[in-house]
């Protein structure tokens, strides 16, 4: 017996029960199915089938395709496929695998022009493109505005940094995001997520605010101005400001604290994240007392921050407790709490938009930049600055029409 390959192209109006037809015909003469896929776009069909046949059936074969193509009302094509083609083909599978994903409010043609050029010049192929945002209305442009694509990349990537350096600063230039990420095991189970509190979870930063409740504020930003330049660490910077807070009444911070600005898409990303079974933690340089507020609205898992101390009066003493919590204290606790919980260290995820969240986020097994400021931006593997904290759902593969009424937008 003499057998052959066939590439089978399909295309044309979409149908309920197209692929089972043609799989029908197929089977009656026992092809075997070397690779398939399948896409849809507005309601138009394209299927590509590799088959490996008898050479003795595949002229009827191909004769019954086109009659049943013909009425059906859809387009077919056929490609001869040799043993060195199909060899050299399958070879080319082994190569690595990875997953760019691109965020925007909106995409158009030139961002994902610009992102599919970085990705020809570094010798990798796109294997596969799909959409993972809802469709957008064009009646109605203002609702669901984000669009996110997800690109199945193949190839072997020379020089991974430089790579990202240019999907980085394409992302400053052109308002778009982008997570790339290899595609393994671990990407499709993480179970740990870490975050930063003060400007991630929350828009404000505790200590300003309190500052501002106590009249200090330009004592407080003084001091922070001297550890930005280095003039001192950060542990010493924070030990000056919590003593410039003696006095304030606790009924201040529970005032805030109920009224905490929440990020934009922290209540669909939360809802999402404890219904597919994550654990979550908070490790904040920020305060204990704002955190715990925060457990308790989401169901968080974990929360590690600085803890004031509040005399017997009511009134912050001007001291915290216990050890503070910096940038490698919180790389330390993402570990902590991974080992505790038994999970693999790829298997986590960390977002935080400060230069104290660089430990965590490198150390991670996906770290976030969220919002950040520049330098976090081009030091951090991955950024997210376009939408909303639940454009994280989308660097974890998630679709909207996956999320049901928990993702809700």
């Amino acid at each position: 017996m003499n057998m052959e390959q066939i590439l089978i192209r399909i295309s044309g109006k979409d149908r309920v029960g197209l692929t089972a037809e043609v799989m029908a015909i197929l089977a009656r003469y026992d092809a075997q199915i070397l690779d398939i896929g399948q896409a849809d776009i507005h309601s138009t069909l394209s299927l590509g089938i590799l088959i490996r046949i008898d050479d003795k059936a595949s002229g009827q074969v191909m004769k019954e395709l086109l009659f049943k193509a013909t009425e059906i009302g859809v387009n077919i094509g056929f490609e001869p496929i040799t043993d060195d083609e199909y060899e050299a083909w399958a070879g080319r599978q082994g190569k690595n695998r990875y997953i760019l994903t691109v965020i925007g409010r909106s995409l158009s043609a030139g961002q994902i022009q610009s992102a599919a050029e970085i990705v020809a010049r570094h010798g990798l192929n796109i294997d596969a493109i799909k959409r993972l945002t809802g469709r957008m209305s064009v009646k109605h442009p203002e609702r669901n505005v984000r669009a996110c694509v997800e690109f199945s990349i193949r190839g072997t990537l020379e020089d991974k940094r430089a790579f990202q350096k240019e999907l980085m600063a394409l992302s400053s230039d052109s308002g778009m995001d982008f997570s790339f990420q290899k595609d393994d095991m671990y990407r499709r189970m993480r179970r740990l997520i870490c975050f930063d509190m003060d400007s991630t979870l929350i828009q404000a930063e505790c200590i300003d605010e309190l500052a501002r409740r106590h009249g200090v504020y330009d004592k407080v930003a003084a001091i922070t101005e001297r550890a930005m330049r280095g003039e001192i660490d950060f542990k010493e910077s924070f030990t000056e400001r919590v003593a410039l807070l003696k006095g304030l009444d606790v009924s201040v911070m529970r005032d805030i604290a109920e009224n905490l600005p929440i990020t934009e898409g922290t209540d669909r990303l939360m809802s999402v994240l404890k219904t597919c079974g994550y654990k979550i933690a908070i490790l904040s340089g920020g305060f204990t007392f704002f955190g715990e507020y925060l457990q308790r609205k989401y169901g968080i898992d974990y929360i590690y921050a600085n803890e004031l101390e509040i005399g017997e009066d009511g009134k912050l003493t001007g001291r915290y407790v216990g050890d503070v919590v910096d940038g490698r204290r919180k790389a330390d606790l993402l570990k902590l709490i991974a080992q505790t919980e038994k999970v693999n260290i790829a298997q986590t995820i960390a977002v935080g938009d400060g230069a104290n969240d660089l430990p965590m986020l490198l150390e991670a097994g996906l770290g976030i930049a969220f919002h950040a400021k520049p330098r976090v931006k081009e030091t951090a593997r991955q950024s997210l600055s376009t939408i909303g904290l639940d454009g994280v759902l989308y660097f974890l593969g998630f679709k909207d029409s996956h999320l049901g009424e928990q993702g809700r937008l």
